[in-house]
C-alpha cells in the first residue's frame, strides 16, 4: 500500500512513530511522512535543519516532506501555541503541492497537538482517502491537566476543534483502552474505535548500543527515561529522593531532556541531592536499552489528574521489553497494566512517601525476586505489545478502509 504518515514530529526526534513507519516500509508498504522541522525536545532546530534547509530527505528509503514552522522555544505556552499552529498551517498551506503522489491512505501520529489532524483532513479531502488518526494523548483534557490552559471557554473551543476532527477521521485508533468512552462522548460511534497500543523498538529486546562517553555511578540504580515535563511529576521524585538520603547507595539516575530540565537541575542543588540525583542527558533511542541494563529498577511517574490516569506512559512498554522491574507512582491504566504483569511495584500518583517505601522495598529485595518481575513484565509484552503482532493489526485495518472509499 501507499501510505502518507502524517505526524508534527518525526526522525531524528525521538517519537514511536519513527519505528512504526519502518516497520511498514519494511513490509514492504510505500511511506511517505509529512512532517516539521525537528525541534523537540530543546526547542531549538536540530543543527542542520532550518526554514529551508532539508526539506525533503531519505530515512532508510521513507520520503519525508519537511513544512517551516516556528521552532517550541525554551518555555512558555504562547510559544507552544505558536508551534503548534504554525505546523498546523503551513502543512494545511503546503501538503497539496508537497505530498501530489498517489496514496492508498492517510495515518496522523497524534502524541500532542490535536491540530495534527487539519491538514490531513485537506488532504482526505482533496484525495477522497480513507484517515486513520492514533490518539496518543486526549484533548483538551491534557490542556487542562498540565496547566498550559486554564480559560474555559479556550477549553470549550478546542473540545470543539477535536470533535470536528474525529468525527471526520474513517477510525480512530487509542493508545490505551480507557480513552474511549471520551472519544464516544465527543459523537465518534464504538464502531469507529479501536484499541492499539504502542509497542518498542526490537532494539529493546537485544543490549543496544554502548554510551561508552557517561559515567554512570555505582549502587543501586532507579532509573527513569524520558521527557522531563510537567505530566512526569518530578516533584514527587525529588521528594522520594530526599526522603531516601540516609540510603547513599541509592542513585536516581534520570535520561532525557524537556521543559523541565533546568528546574529539576536547580532542585538537585537546593535540596543537596547531587549525590543520589544524576542527570545523565538525552540519548539516541539505540542506546537506551544498555542503560537500562545498567538499572536495577526503571521508574515512571504521572501527576495526580484524570486524564493521566487514563494513559499508558509508552516508556513502560519500554522498560517492559527490557525485562526490568519498574517502580511507579501511576493511577489508573498504566498502573494496571505493571500490577496485572506483575512486574514491579506501584503507589498513587504524587505519593513521595509511597514511592521512596516501593524504592526501599526494591532495594532490599533478593535481587532473583527482582529478576522475576522483570520476566514476567517481558512475557506480558510479548503478549499485548509485540511489534509484529501490532503490525498485522495496523495493516488488516489499512486493507479494510480502502476497500470502503
Amino acid at each position: 500500500m501507499r501510505i502518507l504518515v502524517v505526524t508534527q514530529y518525526f526522525w531524528p526526534e525521538n517519537f514511536r512513530i519513527n519505528d512504526l513507519v519502518l516497520g511498514l516500509q519494511q513490509r514492504g508498504h510505500r511511506v511517505t511522512v509529512l512532517t516539521g522541522i525537528p525541534n523537540y525536545p530543546g526547542g531549538r532546530f536540530f543543527p542542520g535543519y532550518g526554514f529551508f534547509a532539508k526539506r525533503k530527505e531519505d530515512y532508510q528509503g521513507v520520503k519525508v516532506l519537511r513544512v517551516p514552522m516556528l521552532a517550541r522555544g525554551k518555555k512558555g505556552a504562547a510559544r507552544l501555541f505558536l508551534n503548534y499552529l504554525s505546523f498546523a498551517f503551513s502543512a494545511s498551506l503546503f501538503a497539496p503541492f508537497l505530498c501530489r503522489d498517489e496514496y492508498d491512505a492517510i495515518f496522523v501520529y497524534e502524541p500532542s497537538p490535536i491540530t495534527v489532524g487539519l491538514p490531513a483532513l485537506a488532504l482526505k479531502r482533496l484525495k477522497k482517502l480513507p484517515l486513520l488518526f492514533w490518539v496518543q494523548d486526549l484533548w483538551p483534557e491534557s490542556l487542562s491537566a498540565t496547566g498550559a490552559v486554564k480559560s474555559a471557554r479556550i477549553l470549550e473551543m478546542v473540545e470543539k476543534l477535536v470533535r470536528h476532527i474525529y468525527r471526520r477521521c474513517d477510525l480512530i485508533l487509542v493508545q490505551s483502552e480507557a480513552f474511549i468512552p471520551s472519544i464516544e462522548k465527543l459523537g465518534v460511534g464504538r464502531d469507529r474505535i479501536v484499541y492499539f497500543p504502542n509497542s518498542a523498538e526490537d532494539v529493546y529486546q537485544s543490549g543496544g548500543l554502548p554510551e561508552d562517553s557517561v559515567v554512570i555511578p555505582e549502587g543501586f540504580r532507579v532509573m527513569f527515561a524520558g521527557n522531563i515535563g510537567v505530566a512526569q511529576d518530578f516533584g514527587t521524585i525529588l521528594d522520594a529522593a530526599e526522603r531516601l538520603k540516609p540510603y547513599p547507595d541509592i542513585k536516581w539516575l534520570i535520561l532525557g531532556d524537556g521543559r523541565m530540565s533546568h528546574w529539576v537541575k536547580e532542585q538537585i542543588g537546593a535540596r543537596g541531592l547531587e549525590d543520589s540525583v544524576h542527570l545523565l542527558g538525552r540519548h539516541d533511542v539505540g542506546k537506551m536499552p544498555w542503560f537500562f541494563s545498567r538499572a536495577d529498577v526503571m521508574l515512571v511517574t504521572l501527576k495526580k489528574e484524570p486524564i493521566f490516569a487514563l494513559t499508558i506512559p509508552s516508556k513502560v512498554q519500554s522498560y517492559l521489553a527490557c525485562g526490568k522491574p519498574i517502580v511507579a507512582a501511576l493511577d489508573g491504566e498504566g498502573g494496571r497494566v505493571i500490577e496485572e504483569a506483575d512486574a514491579g511495584v506501584v503507589v498513587a500518583s504524587e505519593d513521595a512517601k509511597g514511592l521512596a517505601d516501593a524504592v526501599l522495598r526494591m532495594y532490599r529485595m533478593p535481587c532473583g525476586e527482582r529478576e522475576a518481575m522483570g520476566m514476567n513484565g517481558l512475557r506480558y509484552f510479548q503478549a499485548n505489545f509485540e511489534r509484529t503482532m501490532l503490525l498485522d493489526r495496523l495493516e488488516a485495518w489499512f486493507h479494510e478502509k480502502r476497500e470502503l472509499i
